[in-house]
C-alpha cells in the first residue's frame, strides 16, 4: 500500500529519497548476521588456529593497520604482527568456545610499535584476535572510569522499582558515552514488539519514552546474539566494511563464525534503519533476566563514534549489574507478593469446608477476588465447577493437558489464551470463549486443578510505527518505516486480559498449598472411612448369605407342610383352612425366591473380578441365548450394530448385567406393534462429569419411567409395579447390575421419559472400552 509523502516527516522523506531498490522483510528476517563476512573497518580481525598458531582467516584491512597484507598473513604465524609474548598471554587468558571476549593492550604491528586494544574469544576452534587502535592518552582519558562505574552502581543499587531502576541506569549510560540518546527497551516477550520505560535524550531530539516498536525491528537471530553477546556497538552507519580473507573457509564452506566478534560488521538492513532515524552510530547493552533476553539499553548518536574497550566495558559491567539489580527487584516484589498473598489466602482458605468443591464455589466471588479474576473453573475426579464464567467442554480438555506444565513451577498462566489456543496443534481459538487470560494450579498428579479466568481487557498502546505495515512505500520503493513522534500510531490491543502479577500468582500458589493439604487430610480421612466401610460391607455380605442360607431350611419346611397337609387332608379342610394354607405355601416360596435373590447379591459382593479382553458381541450373543427367548414371548426385535468392541472386564460379570437389562426390556415392553431393545456403545458424558467416555448403552422404546423414580429402580428389593405386574421378580436385578458396574470402578446411569423408553448406560472403569467406541 502507498502513503502520501506528506505522513513522512522531512528527515524522513530525506531517508527514503536516500535509497533506492525495494525491500523484502522476509529476507531481513531469514539474514545470517553472525556470517556477514566482514568487520567494522576502524579495527581488524585475525582467526588464529591455536595449535600451530598459523592465522586462518584476516580482514583486508590488516595492511593499513597492522603493515602486512591479508593475503600475506593468512597461512603465516600470528607473531608475523604480534609479540609471541602478547600472543602467548591471550591464549592464556581467553575461555572456551563461546566466552565473551576478553581484552587487552598491546603494542602490535609489523614493527610491533603501535598500541592497539586487543580483544580475543573462541569461536569453532578458532581464537579470533581483534584489533582496535588506542590512543596514547586512552589509557589517561578512562583511567577515571572505576570510579564513575562505581557511583554508577550506586546509584542503581537505590532503585527500588523497575522504572527507577531503567531510569538510573539511562543516565549513567549516557554520562558514560556521551552518545545523544539512551533508553531502556523492555520486550513482551521474548519474540514480542518492545516498549521504551526509560529515556536520557539530548534537548531538540524527539522523545521516545511510552512508544513500543514493532517485534520485526529486531528478527529473533539478532535477538539470540544479544543473549550471547551482552554489548554491541556500531561506530559508523556509513562505514566500509572490512572484507574477510578468504571470503568462505576451506575447512567449513561458511564464512568465518562472527557470533562472538566485537567488530562484527552490520546487516545493511540495520543500517538502513539507523540511517532512517537520523542515527551516525549506536550501541546497545544487553539486559537478561534467568538467562533470556529481557530488554535492551539502546544508545544512539547523531555523528560516527567510536566507543573504545575500556568504556565498553564499563557499560558491560553496568549491564550485568543492572540484570542483577533487576533479579533482585522483581525477587523483593515476589517475597512482597508472597507475603501478602499468605494472609489474604489464608483468610479465604478460612471460609472453605469439609466439601472443598462445594465451598470453593459458595465462596466464588472470594475466590475470585482473591487474584482479581471474573471467573474459576474447578476440576476434581472429572467433574467440573464453574463460577462467574461460563467455560466449554473444550477449554476444560485442554486445561487438564495444560497441568503438565504447571508441573515444575506449581502454577501455568497465559494472558493470551486465543494466541495460546492458535499456537497449540488442534485446538481452536474459539473454545476461548469469553475467558481471555487463565492462572491455574494443578491439585495432585491426577490431573485435578483449579483456574482462575480473566475476560479481555484492551490495552491502548502508542506506536513508533503502524506495527501491521513494518515497512511503507514511497517514491524510492519499500523502505523500512521512519521512527519518531511524528509517526505516532494509537491501537488497541485485543484479544488478551489484564497480565497475571507477582501477587496473582503467590495467592494461587498459597491456595494451591492450602487446598493439596485439605485435600491430603480429606484423603487420609476417607481412607480411613474406606476401610471401615469396606469392612461393614463384608460383614454385611457375611451375614446376608448366612442369614438368607440358614432360612430357607424352615422356610421349605413351611411350605413342605402346608403342601402335605394340602395333599393329605384337604378333603377334611373347610374352604378357609384350604385358602390359607395354600397362601402360606404361596408366601413361602415367594420368601425362597427373595433369599435366593439375596444370596446371589451377596456373593455379587463376595467374588474377585477375572477381567480380561473379551469381545463384547461374544458376550452379547451368550446373553440372549437365555434372554432372547422372553424377548421373543414379548415381540421385542433385538437391534445390533454391525461390530462391537473388545471390553476389559469379568466377562461373566458383563454377561450378567446384559441378562438383566434384556430380561427388564421384556418386562417392560410397551403396547405398541414396534418393540425394540437395543445394545450398542457410545460416547456419553456420565452424571456429574465434565468428559465424554464410552459407555455400553441398552435402549429400549417400552414404558418408560417417570422422572422422580428413576433413582429407586437400582435400590436393593425395590419395584415400580407389584409382583403380579410385568412377569413378576423379586426387584434385585438392577441392583445387581448396580453392584457389578461399581465393582469394575465404572457408572451406571440412565435416560427414560414415560411412554418413550428408557436407556441404561454403564462404564467398566477406564481403559475398558476403547475410545470412540
Amino acid at each position: 500500500m502507498h502513503v502520501d509523502d506528506e505522513w513522512l516527516s522531512p528527515r524522513a522523506r530525506l531517508a527514503e529519497a536516500s535509497v533506492s531498490g525495494e525491500f523484502d522483510l522476509s529476507v531481513c528476517v531469514r539474514e545470517q548476521i553472525h556470517l556477514l563476512g566482514g568487520v567494522q573497518s576502524h579495527g581488524t580481525l585475525l582467526a588464529v588456529d591455536p595449535e600451530s598458531g598459523l592465522v586462518d582467516t584476516a580482514a583486508d584491512n590488516t595492511r593499513a593497520l597492522l603493515g602486512v597484507a591479508a593475503s600475506d598473513l593468512v597461512g603465516r604465524p600470528v607473531t608475523a604482527v604480534l609479540p609471541a609474548e602478547d600472543w602467548a598471554e591471550a591464549l592464556a587468558a581467553v575461555g572456551p568456545d563461546g566466552s565473551p571476549a576478553v581484552c587487552l593492550p598491546v603494542m602490535a604491528g609489523a614493527e610491533g610499535t603501535t598500541p592497539f586494544d586487543l580483544s580475543v574469544h573462541r569461536r569453532g576452534g578458532l581464537v579470533l584476535a581483534e584489533f582496535e587502535p588506542r590512543e596514547e592518552d586512552d589509557t589517561d582519558r578512562h583511567g577515571a572510569f572505576y570510579e564513575r562505574v562505581r557511583r554508577a552502581l550506586s546509584r542503581l543499587r537505590a532503585a527500588t522499582t523497575v522504572e527507577e531502576c531503567c531510569q538510573a541506569a539511562v543516565a549513567e549510560v549516557r554520562a558514560l558515552t556521551g552518545l545523544d540518546r539512551v533508553v531502556a527497551y523492555r520486550f513482551d516477550g521474548f519474540n514480542g514488539p518492545g516498549e521504551v520505560i526509560a529515556e536520557s535524550v539530548r534537548d531538540g531530539w524527539e522523545p521516545w519514552l511510552g512508544l513500543w516498536f514493532p517485534a520485526s525491528d529486531i528478527p529473533p537471530q539478532a535477538r539470540r546474539l544479544y543473549e550471547e553477546n551482552w554489548i554491541r556497538v556500531i561506530s559508523d552507519v556509513d562505514d566500509s566494511t572490512a572484507r574477510l580473507c578468504p571470503a568462505v573457509r576451506e575447512a567449513t564452506s561458511t564464512a568465518l563464525d562472527l557470533s562472538g566478534s566485537v567488530l562484527r560488521t552490520v546487516s545493511e538492513f540495520h543500517l538502513e534503519y539507523l540511517r532512517n532515524i537520523g542515527v551516525g552510530s549506536s550501541m546497545s547493552v544487553s539486559l537478561l533476566r534467568d538467562g533470556r533476553l529481557w530488554g535492551l539499553i539502546a544508545c544512539h548518536g547523531a555523528e560516527p563514534t567510536r566507543v573504545p574497550p575500556p568504556v565498553r566495558s564499563a557499560c558491560e559491567l553496568f549491564g550485568t549489574a543492572f540484570s542483577m539489580q533487576l533479579s533482585a527487584i522483581e525477587e523483593r516484589e515476589r517475597a512482597d507478593a508472597l507475603e501478602r498473598a499468605g494472609s489474604e489466602a489464608a483468610a479465604v482458605a478460612e471460609l472453605l469446608e469439609g466439601d472443598i468443591d462445594a465451598s470453593l464455589m459458595r465462596h466464588g466471588a472470594a475466590v475470585r477476588d482473591l487474584v482479581g479474576a471474573e471467573g474459576i473453573l474447578l476440576v476434581r475426579g472429572g467433574r467440573a465447577s464453574v463460577s462467574g464464567l461460563d467455560v466449554s467442554e473444550a477449554l476444560i480438555r485442554t486445561l487438564g493437558r495444560c497441568t503438565a506444565r504447571a508441573a515444575g513451577a506449581g502454577l501455568w498462566s497465559t494472558d493470551r489464551l486465543e494466541e495460546f489456543l492458535a499456537d497449540e496443534e488442534g485446538e481452536d481459538p474459539a473454545d476461548a470463549g469469553a475467558a481471555a487470560g487463565v492462572l491455574l494450579v494443578p491439585l495432585g498428579d491426577d490431573g485435578d486443578f483449579l483456574a482462575w479466568l480473566r475476560t479481555e481487557r484492551p490495552q491502548p498502546r502508542e506506536w513508533a510505527a503502524d506495527p501491521s505495515r513494518p515497512v511503507i512505500v514511497g517514491a524510492q520503493g519499500e523502505r523500512l518505516t521512519p521512527r519518531g513522534s511524528g509517526a505516532v500510531f494509537r491501537s488497541l490491543i485485543k484479544g488478551r486480559s489484564q497480565p497475571w502479577s507477582r501477587h496473582a500468582e503467590a495467592a494461587a500458589a498459597e491456595i494451591r498449598r492450602m487446598l493439596t493439604g485439605l485435600v491430603l487430610r480429606h484423603v487420609d480421612e476417607l481412607s480411613v472411612l474406606n476401610e471401615e466401610l469396606r469392612m461393614i460391607n463384608l460383614d454385611l455380605d457375611s451375614f446376608a448369605h448366612v442369614t438368607a442360607h440358614d432360612l430357607k431350611e424352615p422356610l421349605r419346611g413351611i411350605a413342605n407342610a402346608a403342601t402335605f397337609t394340602l395333599e393329605d387332608a384337604a378333603d377334611r379342610l373347610d374352604a378357609v383352612s384350604v385358602r390359607r394354607l395354600r397362601t402360606v405355601r404361596r408366601l413361602a416360596t415367594r420368601m425362597d425366591d427373595l433369599l435366593n435373590s439375596l444370596l446371589h447379591y451377596a456373593r455379587t459382593g463376595r467374588g474377585g473380578l477375572r477381567r480380561e479382553e473379551t469381545p463384547l458381541r461374544g458376550i452379547v450373543d451368550s446373553a440372549l441365548e437365555v434372554a432372547g427367548p422372553r424377548l421373543e414371548e414379548e415381540g421385542v426385535r433385538v437391534l445390533l450394530p454391525s461390530r462391537l468392541p473388545l471390553v476389559d472386564a469379568d466377562p461373566e460379570s458383563v454377561y450378567e448385567i446384559l441378562v438383566n437389562l434384556l430380561v427388564n426390556a421384556a418386562k417392560y415392553a410397551a403396547d405398541r406393534p414396534d418393540r425394540t431393545v437395543e445394545i450398542a456403545v457410545e460416547e456419553r458424558v456420565p452424571p456429574g462429569a465434565s468428559v465424554p467416555e464410552p459407555a455400553v448403552v441398552v435402549r429400549d422404546n417400552g414404558i418408560g419411567i417417570a422422572a422422580d423414580r428413576q433413582e429407586e429402580v437400582f435400590g436393593l428389593f425395590r419395584r415400580l409395579h407389584a409382583p403380579s405386574e410385568r412377569g413378576g421378580g423379586t426387584g434385585v436385578g438392577l441392583a445387581i447390575v448396580k453392584r457389578i458396574v461399581e465393582r469394575h470402578g465404572g457408572r451406571l446411569w440412565l435416560t427414560s421419559a414415560p411412554g418413550e423408553g428408557t436407556a441404561f448406560y454403564f462404564t467398566l472403569g477406564p481403559g475398558s472400552l476403547p475410545p470412540g467406541g
